[in-house]
């Protein structure tokens, strides 16, 4: 009678504690224009889902793997707090096994102290949890909070990491494997890239699947169909760092959009969608790599090849491509928007027409950076229509559309001045890069820019600066090339002359030229 009254007592006394504040930080997360993930921002990985968006075999298969009991007990596992309790006062290995509503407790409403009162504890508020929430509330707060590795910290994180879906997307396969992954996550987490370790979580999912089929979850034919998934590559590969270059522009964007410092949005559960073509992205990367005249990066006497790359769509203002470094870890500074480029003769089409608008102080510019100057030409390609350059379409937060943009656009040239720029620009090309063949103003496939332009600072062996430019009514496109080497001050850089075999014209123009046909061949077939 005394032992019933004290946990009677301790019931009553036993609040239930709200969630520690690392485990509802959220972060924000980008997506390209596909809605393909790009990165995040924030503390942690995590974003929250309601359980409404978690398919329900996948619900299905966490409870097959952590918890088959869990619709019908009380919230905890009597021999599991045996064991727990006999490991503690016998010095044994520390025991495993308790419920779902044990394991959010402990995960999200408890410190992670072993201890017999500890444990008593989270018993006793599993216990009210059961009984004063329902059993989909407690499996959606358990959702949010379990670690699967990879740094995710919830299913939605989880989706993303192991197979770059959302969670309303996830397969029965994909949810499965999701699910065998809790139990070790430190492990499994190397699932895709380690033959052993996906040999190991390849066994525990069948387990997972063959249960679920036993209690109903799946049907005879989803079971049989179910095939071992695919995982994303762990660690990630090397275009990875390359992204961050996009993140910074689109987080600096977003959050000027709300109102609210960049902290804020790190940690506010919001997901940016953005202007930006991952695959193109990616592609140009590799494209960059290989530029001639000199791979991007050191060079011969300490003399360092920088590229920025930048696509808009004309009469809109989207960046499609961002490319502004070959380094982020090494340059987190970014060419495309922030560098200043000796503009040379790149602005020379524009001499005789009247600039209006936002291009108005452009001429007096003497090194634009090479996002300003790929909107100049993209007001060309849309027929004197300035926009403004964005990089991203909406914010979401909690299903919710909370920001949507529209494109800022304004006359800068009039028809007459269009033809005019057009015109300087194809002669300005044909007498810049000699050695590769003029640019037809159209073609039969769409694939060649109706205008390429290439011109830059200084000239022969000095050359300094080189842009080159495509641009049609869809695309406008501009790639920068420059070089800068040590200072005399420590830390610091000056300008260098490019490499001059081959002529850094003709490297400029080819890359260019590559970019352009990786761009258009995408976007039809997107």
């Amino acid at each position: 009678m005394t032992l019933c009254t004290a946990a009677v007592v301790a019931y009553r006394m036993t609040d239930i504690p709200e969630p520690h504040p690392e485990t509802v930080t959220q972060s924000t997360v980008f997506v390209d224009d596909k809605g393909s993930y790009l990165g995040r921002r924030g503390p942690v990985d995590r974003q929250e889902v309601a359980l409404s968006q978690v398919p329900r075999y996948v619900q299905d298969a966490v409870i097959a793997a952590e918890n088959r009991t869990f619709r019908t007990d009380d919230g905890v596992s009597p021999r599991a707090i045996a064991r727990a309790v006999l490991a503690s006062l016998t010095g044994g290995e520390r025991q495993g096994g308790s419920t779902i509503t044990q394991q959010y407790v402990k995960n999200a409403l408890l410190s992670p102290e072993q201890s017999l009162s500890r444990k008593a504890r989270e018993a006793l508020i599993a216990i009210k949890l059961d009984r004063t929430r329902s059993k989909d509330a407690i499996l959606e707060g358990y959702l949010n909070t379990v670690y699967f590795g990879r740094g995710s910290a919830g299913i939605e994180a989880a989706s993303r990491n192991y197979f770059g879906v959302d969670t309303r997307q996830l397969t029965v396969s994909q949810g499965a494997a999701l699910a065998s992954i809790v139990n070790i996550p430190s492990y499994y987490e190397k699932a895709g890239s380690d033959p052993e370790v996906t040999a190991t979580l390849r066994a525990r999912w069948v387990w997972v699947l063959d249960a679920m089929a036993a209690s109903g979850s799946i049907t005879a034919k989803q079971r049989a169909d179910a095939s071992f998934p695919a995982f994303r590559f762990y660690p990630p590969g090397t275009t990875e760092g390359q992204r961050q270059y996009m993140i910074d522009v689109a987080a600096q964007e977003a959050a000027d959009r709300l109102g609210i410092t960049e902290d804020q949005l790190a940690r506010g559960g919001y997901t940016v969608h953005t202007t930006f073509d991952l695959s193109l992205q990616d592609a140009t990367t590799e494209a960059v790599k290989n530029l001639k005249g000199g791979k991007s990066g050191k060079g011969s006497k300490g003399v360092t090849l920088h590229a920025a790359v930048v696509a808009i769509a004309p009469g809109d203002g989207a960046v499609r491509l961002l490319y502004g470094g070959s380094d982020y870890a090494r340059q987190p500074f970014n060419d495309a928007v922030g560098g200043a480029v000796e503009a040379g003769t790149a602005l020379d089409p524009f001499n005789k027409v009247r600039l209006r608008g936002p291009l108005d102080a452009l001429r007096k510019t003497a090194a634009p950076t090479p996002l300003k100057l790929a909107s100049a030409y993209a007001a060309v390609a849309a027929g004197g229509v300035y926009a403004a350059p964005y990089t991203v379409t909406k914010i979401t937060r909690d299903g919710r559309q909370v920001y949507t943009a529209h494109p800022d656009t304004r006359r800068a040239l009039d028809q007459k001045e269009v033809f005019m720029v057009d015109q300087q620009m194809l002669t300005a090309y044909k007498q810049a890069v000699p050695s590769i063949q003029a640019v037809p103003s159209t073609s039969a496939d769409g694939s060649v820019p109706r205008t390429f332009f290439t011109a830059g600072a200084g000239g022969g062996i000095t050359r300094r600066t080189v842009w080159s430019t495509g641009l049609d009514p869809q695309l406008a496109l501009t790639v920068a090339l420059f070089a800068d080497r040590p200072g005399k001050k420590k830390n610091t850089t000056v300008p260098a002359q490019l490499p001059n075999d081959p002529p850094p014209t003709d490297s400029a123009a080819e890359t260019a030229a590559q970019i352009w046909q990786l761009a258009t061949t995408g976007s039809k077939k997107g």
